[in-house]
Parts: structure tokens; C-alpha cells; sequence
């Protein structure tokens, strides 16, 4: 009896260090408002398909809690099945990174009013967003201007709107290389390479590339964009 309770000690403690955090875990928690019924994701994209990683089925309670060990800092997702046959405004994007991450928000505005804390990245994420929101803004504008039926349509008129448009298009372009080259110690910045501007001139993008840091340049988005560069010279 006495080696029996010794070996089932031995198991629970086994079990438990098995479930370790380490410093490459990651802790998502939080709370969604509001949700009585619903199954909540954690997703990534670790090639080019959209993978479950993680569910928690909840009732009642929209409290959440998710733990994965990552290899480097990268874009993850919170998918909300609220079961009401609507799939609008049911997954944040967020950057994952070692260390607790909270996202809190409410049921019927899962992913307009998620609060997002703990992710340096995201932050970096966040204010980059902040900005090209305005050039988006405007570019709005200008397509607006372009089928407004009280705008002239003679020549002078619709260049200036083309050339509106294009300067622009190089305002946000030129924002996203700086801000890029300007955040080269965290993985935010690849990922903006990669994702925001991939068809840029490729001198801006080697730049970005050799200024990256070790860690970041050895990370999941630093790797990607060297393979890119890599294929667009054998290319």
C-alpha cells in the first residue's frame, strides 16, 4: 500500500511539473461580457493555414484562459462562436508574446471594444493601427471625391484627385517602412515588412531586414522576411 501512494505521489508531481509555465509560455486571460453561452478559440497561423490551438466551451461565465509555450513573438487570434448564427464581429487579432496577456470585452462587441494588456508588441501593434487609420481615412475621402456626382470631372479636377491619392498611398508607405525600421528590437517590426508592405522597394525592406535584433531577426516574422528576400533575389 505504502509504494502504491508513493507512486501516485510521484505521478501527481510529474503531472505537475509537466504543466510548468517556462519563460516562453503564454498566458492569455480575461473576460468577455456579457456571454452566457458560447465556445472561445485561441488561434494562430503557423504556416499559411488558420489553426485551433486551444477551446473552452463556457456557460454562464465569460471568463477565459488559454496557455501555449511559443518559440517567438506572433499574431494570434480569439475566435468567439456565440452559437447566434452571426459571424460578424467574432475574432481580435492580437500580438502574442511570453508573459500574461488580458483581453477583456463584451459579447455583442467582441472584437470593436476588446482592451488588450501585457503585450509589448501589441502596443507597438496598436499605435501603428492608430495612425494608418487616417491614411485610410483619407483615402476614403478621396474615393469618395471621385464619384461624387458634384465634383468636376474635367481633367485638371481628376488629376489633382489622382495625384491626392498617390501621395497618400507613399504617406502611409513611407510611415510603415520608418515605423518598422524605427521598432527593430521587437517582432512588430518583420511583421509589418511582410505583411504591410511586402511589394516595396527591396532596398527599404533589406534595410529593415539587416536592422532587425538577433532575437528578433532569429524570431518567426525576422525568419519569414529573410526567406522572402531570399526567393525575391533568386527570383
Amino acid at each position: 500500500m505504502k509504494n502504491v501512494i508513493l507512486t501516485l505521489l510521484s505521478c501527481a508531481i510529474l503531472a505537475s511539473c509537466g504543466y510548468k509555465d517556462t519563460e516562453n509560455t503564454m498566458t492569455v486571460t480575461g473576460k468577455v461580457k456579457g456571454l452566457k453561452k458560447g465556445t472561445i478559440y485561441l488561434q494562430h497561423i503557423p504556416d499559411t493555414l488558420l489553426v485551433v490551438i486551444d477551446s473552452l466551451v463556457v456557460e454562464g461565465d465569460g471568463n477565459f484562459m488559454f496557455k501555449t509555450e511559443l518559440e517567438s513573438a506572433e499574431v494570434f487570434y480569439l475566435y468567439l462562436d456565440k452559437e447566434d448564427n452571426n459571424d460578424i464581429n467574432d475574432r481580435i487579432t492580437f500580438f502574442g508574446e511570453p508573459g500574461t496577456i488580458t483581453i477583456n470585452t463584451n459579447w455583442n462587441t467582441f472584437d470593436t471594444k476588446a482592451k488588450i494588456s501585457g503585450s509589448e508588441n501589441q502596443k507597438k501593434l496598436e499605435e501603428y493601427r492608430k495612425v494608418m487609420s487616417r491614411f485610410n481615412t483619407t483615402n476614403l475621402e478621396i474615393i469618395r471625391a471621385v464619384y461624387d456626382p458634384e465634383t468636376p470631372k474635367d481633367s485638371l479636377t481628376q488629376d489633382s484627385i489622382q495625384k491626392a491619392s498617390d501621395m497618400n498611398i507613399k504617406r502611409g508607405y513611407l510611415y510603415a517602412l520608418n515605423f518598422a525600421l524605427n521598432n527593430k528590437d521587437y517582432d512588430i517590426a518583420p511583421y509589418i515588412a511582410l505583411k504591410e508592405v511586402p511589394d516595396a522597394n527591396k532596398i527599404y525592406l533589406d534595410s529593415i531586414n539587416n536592422s532587425l535584433s538577433p532575437e528578433v531577426a532569429n524570431g518567426k516574422y525576422g525568419r519569414a522576411l529573410q526567406e522572402y528576400l531570399e526567393e525575391e533575389k533568386n527570383n
